[in-house]
């Protein structure tokens, strides 16, 4: 235990550490915050005259317009939405929203538009997946909206993986295992869970950077060759360093994931963390969450995905003999899976992505668009879901490299 606090005293001690550990919590206040910097509403008064709304004025005023679609969403209450909406656009003599006269939008169509989500797609044709108008929706079909959805998620998967029916099926089974009928509570838009991946992914840099001079730098200072010498200075020394790399970086990243969760929630208002996440994202998205519980798995992934990816980087630093090399190495992996998932196509894309440690928290490729996604890893008669298959990989990861970093560092020989 002593050296244990010895070696978190001197990876602390480092000035870059600190400023490391100041940016990722500034950063988790900042990225929580900027998603309502882009809300915007407009409506006209009574006096005709035109307002606009920006940031939490938005978010305040929109909540309050839709604060009658709040609660579940029965098919009865979407077929009245759809109804409504038709009979608006009918009135009006158009066939678009958004050809409605200035301020009809706001008055007829924004109080229902959380419960006109996801039937456009719901709808969509089986064969070409094209959506259709809400026009051309019949609102009786919508009395058996969740047949409608279960049928929508089976074609969806024959057009996106027709050659894997184990996929084709597992897909139909947990979309069945999601509880239904969804809820929704206007005011959270699908951008704050992007910026808390991009949060994700800067503390994930930042811990790297932290770690990729653990073992480098002192090979690098030659202060290993005395180290060697001490009664500790091999495997109990490098298990050491390994853990406390491990603790800095983990607490680094919970302490930010709960300071973003805590101010973006604050900021949107907690009860829009009840909404299911097939309000905000994919009618047919197969995770049975809500936001606030999506926001904790990806929290809980991301520290996986950090801790595979420190652990990568210290078993890199162990074989570098320059800080400098360590660091570059380390940074290359970290991009790695953006990259690919740009690149390289198909199945071997999947693939690599879900088994590369940094995936968790890339900007591309990670668990959060993997959850929002149908991505299935296909091996025989076994589809296994890509968010399942990344955290699956960090968890063998975490202890795999952590052993190989001590085992390469105790093999270590001085030139």
């Amino acid at each position: 235990m002593r050296i244990f606090r010895l070696e978190l005293k001197r990876v602390l001690k480092s000035r870059l550490t600190w400023i490391l550990l100041a940016l990722a919590l500034i950063f988790s206040v900042l990225l929580a915050y900027l998603p309502t910097t882009y809300c915007y509403s407009s409506y006209t008064d009574e006096a005709g005259n035109k307002v606009s709304l920006t940031g939490l004025a938005s978010i305040a005023y929109e909540k309050e317009q839709q604060a009658g679609a709040s609660g579940v969403v029965t098919p009865e209450r979407v077929r009245e939405a759809v109804e409504r909406y038709q009979a608006c656009l009918t009135a009006y003599g158009v066939t678009e929203s958004y050809d409605l006269p200035e301020g009809v939008y706001e008055k007829e169509i924004l109080p229902i538009a959380p419960l006109l989500h996801g039937v456009k797609e719901a709808f969509a044709d089986p064969k070409t997946g094209m959506a259709p108008a809400i026009m051309e929706i019949d609102p009786e079909q919508i009395d058996d909206y969740d047949s409608v959805c279960e049928a929508r998620i089976a074609s969806l998967m024959a057009m996106e993986q027709p050659d894997s029916p184990a996929a084709q099926r597992r897909v139909v089974e947990m979309y069945r295992q999601v509880e239904k009928p969804f809820e929704v509570y206007p005011g959270m838009s699908s951008t704050i869970t992007d910026y808390q991946n991009i949060m994700g992914f800067l503390v994930l840099l930042f811990c790297v950077v932290i770690a990729a001079p653990v073992f480098s730098a002192d090979y690098q200072s030659g202060a290993d060759d005395i180290l060697r010498c001490t009664r500790h200075g091999r495997a109990r020394l490098g298990a050491v360093k390994v853990l406390a790399a491990l603790f800095i970086s983990g607490t680094a990243f919970i302490f930010c994931a709960v300071v973003f969760i805590l101010a973006a929630d604050s900021l949107f208002g907690w009860e829009c963390t009840r909404t299911s996440i097939q309000m905000l994202y994919s009618i047919v998205t197969l995770a049975d969450m809500n936001i606030g519980e999506l926001q904790c798995f990806f929290a809980a992934a991301g520290l996986l995905s950090v801790l595979a990816s420190v652990s990568f980087t210290l078993f890199l630093s162990s074989k570098c003999k320059s800080a400098a090399a360590s660091l570059a190495s380390s940074l290359v992996f970290c991009i790695a899976p953006a990259v690919i998932s740009m690149t390289v196509p198909g199945a071997l894309s999947a693939w690599l992505c879900s088994i590369l440690p940094a995936s968790g928290t890339s900007i591309q490729a990670s668990v959060l668009y993997a959850i929002t996604d149908f991505q299935f890893l296909s091996l025989g008669g076994l589809a296994v879901w890509t968010p399942y298959a990344m955290m699956g990989a960090c968890v063998v990861e975490i202890p795999l490299f952590a052993f190989l970093a001590v085992r390469s560092y105790c093999k270590h020989t001085a030139n």
